[in-house]
């Protein structure tokens, strides 16, 4: 047990006992604070320093410091916070495990225990990312995606079974349950933890390698998405620093009028919070609105942080949430001490806009709240659905360097014939996906999709022929309900049978069209679509030859898949024709009592406990059927998904200098807005790309490539990856004669002026010794909380990455690796700088030491002799941040410590 910090561990009844806990009512008289003033999101991190406070990593001088938490104080205090957990999904977590056994490799060669290297906070890891679409609008449509499945993946599960044998504190939940976050809110969230050795009561924390990790906010968990090398430190004992931050309110009023769903409030909010700027900051929601929407609408709205740019998106703990845990089948005594521990600690209940000092308050009416879609290419581009068709007819030919995509407008309307003779048009919609975390795990959507479906066959209608139709549910808790409220077997007439239990369409894993639509697609340089239920939407995520892509509740991917096509105006024009003839969107749309009525299929504790128990005892034979090998030392099998991975090649137990950054070359210059889909894909792998040759060249045929997301154990494919988006345009290219760009991972060598992958540049320029820098506009690195985004920047030997901003995740990542984070001050950009990629350049400031967000300065060599020195702002934002830098990235420098203990 801790030392008892500032007189705080006090004792709460639960049930019939008393129990310990650190009391934050006890901290604020101690310290003359009114904690009930505090955001509830800050007051739960100070608990967690509170509780962890040893005089070393966590001092007095931190509880003071966050206690002291003032509204719009400079921000120039690091938060070390320790989680009661982590999450993994399986893309992430299997380059992690990869990274632990790695280390386990270099401490049995040092002369240490192999289990030295050992998670110190429990471990979840579950698979949801592997799946694809590959089979869909069949009855036997899941069976066998979930066959190829583990055919494709055989090798990755198998690494997977070795590390639950190998590591005490790493679980699995197996493919074939649900969504990681789905699984997080229903079944691996406690609420509060019992440490039964102290007897000490404590909030569940964790962090996640998936950026929507947030969705478990929407039950007041304080938790965010990492990248896999932060999640790595949390799991070896390491706290996780961040710069304590501002805190905006949302205070929401009034309610959703009747025909709005929780999808159309959070692409709202999506909308609004990414234009106040809240990247890097908590937003907090509170008010009478906030009260009265579902556990289920607010882990909705949680989810999309990442969209709006938030670090969270958070809920505090009431009534509603200890009704979402007696729903979900936690025990009496978790649901007893959730209420009962947050009532102690004073921080039960929605809070009244003016009970708390916000940072900034932003206000929303639900009653202005109106159905939307966003797209075509982001999230936060909302558009109402009476403007869908206009907005998609500007765009279509609108100039690419105003989000268009450069069309005649006669060709809108032209039809084309592919080879098997089906007709396609442009705007037509070719993936309809009811998939995603974000509306999967709430049932009122989810049953609103399922109403319009029974409306829509009995009215006669069916969907398109083009549209390839999936539903994903996030847990098979959701197909339970659908078809015990007897809404199954329509959704099935329309083809949208249950394909798979996972991530499938919105990480990219729709699977592949037919062959004749991706010919035609081509060859006539068409422009189609697809509608989902998902939370991304950036260009190539879904599929590569589908340029729009329109996020949308699942009762209106159910209508446009039945449309047909984009263009097609809803609010006025016929769904479709059915029996009777034309029928409208207003006719087959569900009321919310008829939703209300069905609520009550959702919420049965027996469900939920009766799927969850399963994980353990009966997880299929599927995966049964793996074998992986045993023993606390991986060894390495030959294999194109697992290889050791290169970071501990040289590791010596004292960092070696950081070399200077001079005569570096640019490898890459992008816009505004590039995602790590951009700098690193998880979705199909080209035969004509780096990655597809190395798969060839290891006899690998392409029908087995599988996807980057699925491949990301081995870095010689990863690395080939990097910035091999077939969307990312280097502004080093040239443009066309038409002024568009080019697209894919190409660069121009220097001196030579040669045109060549990226990749391939890359090793050209290490091979001789030159450094490289990349260059980017706003909000680089938006998106995912991929790693490989920084690991592969870092093994293609860029040194530093120079934008104008970057998203949080992404920066933090590079930092973890190693790589410099420069950001450009003022107006200067690549643009005003004249950056054309032919010079030199060098990295001055940093000779003497390095201070959290200091000024450095870029010295750019002009080809014909001409220098400018530019100041940038170094963006490793904390002490701990520049030891990470000193050592390499926060991998060698947690192994380091944990080899010297």
């Amino acid at each position: 047990m801790k030392h008892n910090t500032l007189n705080t561990l006090k004792k709460f009844k639960t049930g019939k006992k008393q129990a310990h806990f650190y009391s934050l009512p006890a901290l604020g008289k101690s310290l003359g604070i009114d904690m009930t003033k505090l955001p509830v999101s800050i007051r739960i991190v100070l608990e967690s320093v509170l509780r962890n406070c040893d005089g070393d990593k966590i001092t007095e001088t931190h509880i003071k410091a966050l206690a002291n938490w003032q509204p719009n104080e400079k921000r120039e205090e690091e938060i070390p916070f320790v989680v009661a957990r982590v999450v993994l999904q399986d893309f992430t977590g299997v380059p992690l495990l990869a990274d632990l056994a790695a280390m386990r490799d270099v401490a049995e060669k040092m002369g240490k225990r192999a289990k030295s290297i050992e998670p110190l906070v429990p471990v979840d890891l579950v698979v949801d990312h592997s799946v694809m679409i590959d089979y869909f609008g069949t009855k036997k449509s899941l069976d066998l995606n979930m066959k190829i499945e583990f055919e494709r993946n055989q090798e990755r599960y198998q690494f997977m079974k070795w590390g639950m044998q190998a590591f005490d504190t790493f679980g699995v939940v197996p493919p074939g349950f649900g969504i990681v976050h789905q699984v997080n809110l229903e079944y691996l969230a406690r609420g509060v933890h019992h440490d039964k050795k102290h007897d000490i009561y404590y909030p569940d924390t964790l962090v996640g390698t998936d950026s929507h990790t947030t969705m478990i906010n929407g039950i007041g968990v304080v938790g965010w998405g990492v990248g896999g090398i932060e999640a790595e430190a949390a799991m070896l004992g390491q706290p996780v620093y961040f710069l304590t931050p501002d805190v905006v309110g949302v205070e929401l009023t009034g309610q959703l009028r009747g025909g709005v769903t929780a999808t159309d409030l959070v692409l709202t909010l999506t909308e609004i919070l990414r234009r106040e700027k809240v990247v890097g900051k908590f937003v907090e929601f509170c008010g009478p609105g906030t009260a009265s929407l579902s556990t289920t609408d607010r882990a909705t709205i949680g989810n999309m942080a990442p969209e709006y740019g938030a670090t969270m998106g958070f809920f505090p703990v009431d009534d509603k949430t200890i009704e979402y845990f007696k729903g979900t089948g936690r025990t009496k005594q978790e649901v007893a001490a959730l209420k009962d521990y947050f009532k102690a600690q004073e921080m039960f209940g929605i809070p009244d806009a003016a009970d708390i000092h916000y940072t900034k308050l932003i206000k929303l009416d639900l009653g202005s709240v109106v159905p939307s879609l966003a797209g075509p290419k982001r999230p936060q581009d909302r558009i109402e659905i009476g403007d869908v068709k206009s907005t998609f007819t500007t765009l279509f030919s609108k100039p690419i360097a105003e989000n268009g995509f450069n069309q005649p407008p006669a060709k809108l309307g032209r039809e084309f014939t592919t080879s098997t003779g089906s007709i396609l048009r442009n705007g037509d919609i070719l993936i309809a996906a009811i998939t995603s975390c974000t509306n999967t795990s709430n049932p009122s959507v989810m049953l609103a999709a399922g109403l319009l479906a029974k409306k829509a066959v009995k009215a006669g209608l069916k969907v398109r022929p083009h549209v390839k139709t999936s539903l994903a549910p996030g847990s098979r808790v959701v197909t339970e309900y659908l078809e015990r409220a007897g809404l199954l077997n329509s959704l099935d007439e329309l083809g949208f049978n249950v394909a798979a239990y996972g991530c499938t369409t919105c990480i990219g894993n729709a699977g592949d069209l037919a062959p004749e639509f991706n010919q035609t697609i081509i060859d006539d340089d068409l422009i189609c679509a697809a509608v989902l239920s998902g939370n991304r939407n950036f260009e190539a995520r879904i599929h590569p030859n589908l340029k729009a892509n329109f996020l949308a509740s699942p009762p209106l991917v159910v209508a446009y898949a039945i449309a047909g096509n984009i263009t097609r105006d809803l609010m006025t024009e016929p769904v479709g024709k059915g029996t009777k003839g034309d029928v409208y969107l207003g006719d087959i749309w569900p009321t919310a009592k008829e939703v209300e009525d069905l609520m009550r299929f959702a919420m049965d504790p027996k469900v939920f406990r009766k799927n969850y128990d399963q994980v353990q005892s009966k997880p299929g034979k599927l995966w049964e059927h793996i074998e992986g090998v045993t023993g606390n030392i991986y060894n390495w099998p030959e294999s194109t998904y697992i290889a050791k991975p290169p970071f501990f090649d040289h590791f010596a137990m004292k960092p070696d200098a950081m070399p200077s950054i001079t005569g570096a070359r640019a490898l890459g210059i992008f816009g505004d807005s590039v995602t790590t889909d951009h700098i690193s894909p998880a979705g199909s792998i080209k035969e004509t790309s780096p990655a597809g040759q190395w798969l060839i060249e290891h006899g690998i045929r392409k029908e087995n490539f599988n996807s980057y997301g699925s491949r990301r154990g081995n870095h010689e494919i990863m690395m080939r990856g990097t910035f091999a988006n077939v969307r990312i345009k280097n502004l080093m290219i040239p443009p066309r004669p038409d002024g568009s760009r080019i697209e894919g991972g190409e660069t121009i060598h220097q001196p030579d002026g040669r045109r060549m992958s990226i990749y391939d540049a890359a090793m050209q320029y290490m091979t001789t010794g030159v450094p490289t820098v990349v260059f980017g506009g706003e909000e680089y690195g938006t998106g995912s909380s991929r790693d490989w985004a920084a690991k592969g920047t870092y093994l293609l030997g860029i040194r530093a990455v120079i934008v104008r901003s970057f998203e949080r995740i992404h920066r933090s990542n590079l930092v973890g690796m190693g790589v410099l984070p420069l950001q450009f001050k003022g107006r200067d950009s690549v643009d005003s700088l004249h950056i054309t990629g032919s010079e030199l350049f060098d990295i001055e400031g940093l000779e003497h030491g390095i201070k959290p967000q200091q000024d450095v300065t870029l010295v750019i060599h002009r080809p014909k002799g001409h220098i400018d020195r530019i100041p940038l702002l170094l963006r490793i934002d904390t002490p701990i941040e520049v030891d990470y830098y000193q050592h390499g990235g926060i991998l060698p420098f947690v192994l380091r410590q944990l080899l010297s203990d």
